[in-house]
C-alpha cells in the first residue's frame, strides 16, 4: 500500500493527535552550557524517553531527536501498550480489510507520533521524528508518510528521512512544500554538501562516534578524532555553500556523541544532538565559564594508520574535491532531475564514476544486517565506498530496531 485512503488517514490521524496545552515549561539555565551559544552552537537531546530528557533539561536546549532504535527502547517498556490496543481496537473497527503489514504500518505510525508528542508536550519545542525504514528506498511512500507526521504536529515536528537515492530526491520534493527535513544517516561531507546542493534539506547529520568505532573495530588506528575530522569537514562545506548560495540553508548536525569530552570539542558546530548520558559526563567535567571555543577551521590529525590495508578508505570522508563538486553541478543541470528515480539517480552517479551508491545485492544487505552498524572492512572490495557502507550499515541497523518494535505489535494484533 503505497498510501492510505482519506477515511483510514483522518481516523489515524485523530488517533495520533493529543491536546498539547498553552502552558510554556520554565527549565533553569546552565552557565557553562550557554557558553555553547556564543559559539553558534545550538544543542540538542538525543532520546525518545521522557524521563531521561526530563533529568537533564536546561533553558539552553531548543530540540530533541527520536530514531527507530530510541523508539523500540520506548516501546520495549511498555509505555505504549494501552495506544498499541487502542489502536488496533480502532482499526479493527474501520479497515478490517487491511493486512497485517498495513496495521503494523499504522500503529507504527501512530505509535512514533506519541513519542514524540509527548516530549512537544512536556517541552514545547522541536522534536525530530523519523519514518519507517522500509520506506527509505520508495519515494511515493516516503511522501505521503512525510506529509501525514507532518500534520499531525506543524509547529513542532521536523521529519526524518534516510540517506538514500530516494532520499536525496525526496527531500528535494518536501523541502520545496515547506516541510522542515532532518537528512539523517550521513557519514561524510561530500554526501551532505550533494544534500545540501541538491535539496537544502533544514539538517544535514555526520554520525561521528561510529567513524571512530569503525576504525578501532577494523584495527586501522587508535580511532581518535576521526569522526570529529568529518564533522569539522563537514561543517566548513557547509559554510562554503551557504556563503556561495545564498539560497542553502541546510545546517549540520553533529551525531553519535559517545562523550563528553567530544561535546566540548565540537563548539563551533550548527548543531549537536547529544545523548543524556554525554551530556551528563560534559557537564561533570565542569569546564570554567569562557572555556569553551569554536573549532571550526583547525588542523585535525585523526588517529588512523594510512598505511594499513582499509587506511586508503578514510581521507574521501572529509574531502570534496573539485571533481565532485563538477559532479553535483551536472546533476542540477539534468532537465530531467525533478522526475528523476532511485535508480536514474544512481545510474547517472556510475556513468560518471561517483561511488556513492554502491548496488548491493540482497544477500549483501543481509551480511550487513548480520554484522551490525560497524562493518568489517576486510568484507568489502575497494568498489564499496566507506560513506556509502557505513549509511547503509546505519540503516540495517535502524530496520532491526524497527523490527523488534514491529513485532511487538504483532504481538498485539
Amino acid at each position: 500500500m503505497t498510501t492510505v485512503s482519506g477515511e483510514l488517514d483522518g481516523v489515524i490521524h485523530e488517533i495520533a493527535c493529543v491536546e498539547l496545552g498553552d502552558d510554556k515549561p520554565v527549565f533553569q539555565s546552565d552557565p557553562t552550557m550557554a557558553q555553547f551559544k556564543e559559539t553558534g552552537t545550538e544543542l540538542w537531546i538525543d532520546t525518545g524517553d521522557l524521563e531521561k530528557a526530563r533529568s537533564i533539561w536546561k533553558s539552553e536546549f531548543t530540540a530533541l531527536t527520536t530514531n527507530n532504535t530510541l523508539a523500540n527502547q520506548v516501546v520495549q517498556t511498555g509505555v505504549m501498550d494501552e495506544v498499541i490496543h487502542q489502536t488496533i481496537s480502532r482499526l479493527n473497527e474501520v479497515a478490517s480489510g487491511l493486512t497485517e503489514e498495513e496495521r503494523v504500518t499504522e500503529v507504527g505510525f501512530v505509535i512514533n507520533c506519541r513519542i514524540a508528542l509527548r516530549l512537544v508536550q512536556a517541552f514545547k519545542t522541536k522534536v525530530s521524528i523519523e519514518l519507517h525504514p522500509s520506506m527509505s528506498r520508495n519515494i511515493g511512500r516516503t511522501l505521503d508518510y512525510a506529509r501525514r507526521y507532518y500534520r499531525i504536529c506543524p509547529e513542532y515536528f521536523i521529519i526524518k528521512i534516510p540517506l538514500t537515492p530516494e532520499g536525496y530526491l525526496s527531500v528535494r520534493t518536501l523541502r520545496k512544500e515547506g516541510m522542515p527535513i532532518n537528512f539523517t544517516l550521513g557519514f561524510s561531507a561530500r554526501q551532505n554538501y550533494l544534500a545540501a546542493r541538491l535539496s537544502n534539506p533544514d539538517f544535514v547529520n555526520v554520525f561521528l562516534g561510529r567513524l571512530n568505532q569503525v576504525v578501532t573495530e577494523n584495527s586501522v588506528g587508535g580511532g581518535e578524532l576521526v569522526g570529529e575530522k568529518v564533522t569539522l569537514a563537514t561543517q566548513e562545506a557547509l559554510l562554503d555553500a551557504r556563503k556561495q548560495y545564498p539560497e542553502i540553508s541546510t545546517r549540520l548536525i553533529g551525531a553519535s556523541i559517545r562523550s563528553g569530552e567530544q561535546v566540548a570539542f565540537l563548539a563551533g558546530l550548527d548543531v549537536m544532538t547529544i545523548p543524556p548520558a554525554a551530556m551528563e559526563e560534559f557537564l561533570e567535567m565542569k569546564h570554567l565559564v569562557g572555556s569553551i571555543k569554536s573549532n571550526i577551521g583547525k588542523d585535525i590529525q585523526p588517529g588512523i594508520d594510512f598505511s594499513h590495508p582499509q587506511g586508503f578508505r578514510f581521507s574521501k570522508l572529509w574531502e570534496v574535491p573539485d571533481t565532485f563538486v563538477q559532479f553535483v553541478n551536472e546533476l542540477l543541470a539534468n532537465t530531467n532531475l525533478d522526475c528523476m528515480s532511485g535508480e536514474k539517480m544512481e545510474l547517472f552517479c556510475r556513468e560518471r564514476n561517483v561511488d556513492l551508491f554502491y548496488p548491493f545485492s540482497p544477500a549483501q544487505l543481509k551480511k550487513i544486517l548480520d554484522l551490525g552498524k560497524i562493518p568489517v572492512l576486510d568484507e568489502w572490495s575497494q568498489e564499496v565506498a566507506l560513506d556509502d557502507l557505513m549509511t547503509q550499515s546505519a540503516l540495517q541497523s535502524f530496520s532491526k530496531d524497527q523490527a523488534e518494535l514491529d513485532d511487538r505489535i504483532r504481538s498485539f494484533l
